[in-house]
């Protein structure tokens, strides 16, 4: 008996190590499932993670479906910053990782829109033909570009120059008569020493009534600025010539006012100032308008010639010219002069007006 029960306590065991040997999770608690669930995982081999290459790996949402084509389908990546290379091929760049502008040199065709776009650079078919390496300059190339130079051998502007402007070349025609007046004013010389030749004078009645010329020595004392001396002569059909030494400044003012100051001394008015300015207004590039305001001022009275001391006369003319040339520019304009206190009396007891105004048309031209 006590035999028996031994034989019968040695195959349980037996029969127990049997079963583990072939279950390895036989005795472990599972978790139970509705009825009727089938278990993805019945008959599998679980591998442990040392096995699993993805060990540790978020499979919750891992589609099983999904491995026969790509292989990390459903795995959680971590996430990276963009890219500005993906999608290239760098293979044939040839680029240190650490050159300081990956993109110089490179030739990036444009890509057609799409996803999965590739931005690969073309390689140049082997029948292009390489361009030409810029030649080496030579000794002729460099005698050519920097030639010697003699001495003085620049070009200057001429010494000598001149100019002659008829600034008032004109007719004029009112109740009292017509006429013809003109104004000359020319130089001759270089840029510090000149000779300044001047005319003015009237005609009417088919004779010339009063005219003067200047002669003048000009030294340039800036870059605007002019002072002459030399003489003036005057010429009257009614009245005795007359000499004087004339003295004064011309050039430009500020804002581009063109102004004369000449004094004349000596014969019976002693003194006489004459004071000229004139503007340019471009109303276009061709179309000018020019207000001139002369004005007289004499020291003593000069009855033999209308003239008496203190302010003599104004006049002031307004001349409207349109250079056809810059040469040639013909002109309409108006003109008013007035004679004031001794000069003023002396006209009336002339039987002669104090004050004079005309319409004018002319021609202003330069050579």
């Amino acid at each position: 008996m006590k035999t028996l029960s031994r034989s019968l306590l040695i195959l349980a065991l037996s029969a127990t190590g049997t079963a583990f040997a072939q279950d390895p999770h036989a005795g472990h608690a599972k978790p139970k499932t509705k009825a009727g669930a089938h278990d993805a995982h019945a008959g599998h081999h679980i591998p442990t993670a040392k096995d699993d290459p993805h060990a540790g790996h978020d499979m919750a949402a891992m589609d099983h479906s999904a491995h026969d084509s790509d292989p990390h389908a459903g795995h959680s990546m971590p996430a990276t910053k963009t890219d500005p290379h993906a999608g290239h091929d760098m293979g044939v760049m040839g680029h240190s990782a650490h050159d300081p502008e990956p993109h110089v040199g490179h030739t990036m065709p444009a890509a057609k829109s799409g996803p999965h776009t590739s931005h690969r650079t073309p390689d140049l078919p082997a029948s292009a033909t390489p361009r030409e390496p810029v030649p080496a300059p030579t000794a002729e190339d460099f005698a050519a570009a920097f030639p010697t130079l003699a001495p003085h051998a620049m070009e200057h502007a001429p010494a000598f120059n001149s100019l002659v402007v008829f600034d008032h070349l004109e007719a004029w025609d009112n109740a009292h008569g017509s006429g013809q007046t003109w104004g000359i004013d020319s130089w001759f010389g270089g840029d510090i020493h000149r000779l300044w030749l001047r005319s003015e004078g009237e005609r009417s009645e088919s004779r010339v009534q009063d005219w003067s010329a200047d002669a003048l020595y000009g030294r340039a004392i800036s870059p605007w600025w002019d002072f002459v001396a030399g003489v003036r002569h005057d010429n009257g059909r009614d009245s005795p010539d007359l000499t004087r030494a004339a003295v004064g400044f011309q050039g430009m003012a500020p804002y581009k006012f063109e102004v004369s100051a000449m004094a004349y001394l000596g014969g019976t008015r002693k003194a006489e100032l004459v004071v000229e300015a004139e503007y340019d207004v471009l109303l276009t590039n061709r179309l000018i308008l020019q207000p001139v305001v002369e004005a007289n001022l004499v020291a003593d009275d000069d009855p033999q010639r209308g003239v008496g001391k203190g302010l003599s006369s104004v006049e002031a003319g307004l001349r409207l010219r349109y250079e056809i040339t810059r040469r040639f520019a013909p002109y309409v304009g108006f003109v008013h002069e007035r004679v004031y206190g001794n000069t003023a009396d002396l006209h009336r007891d002339a039987g002669a007006a104090v004050s004079e105004s005309r319409w004018v048309a002319g021609v202003r031209l330069w050579f």
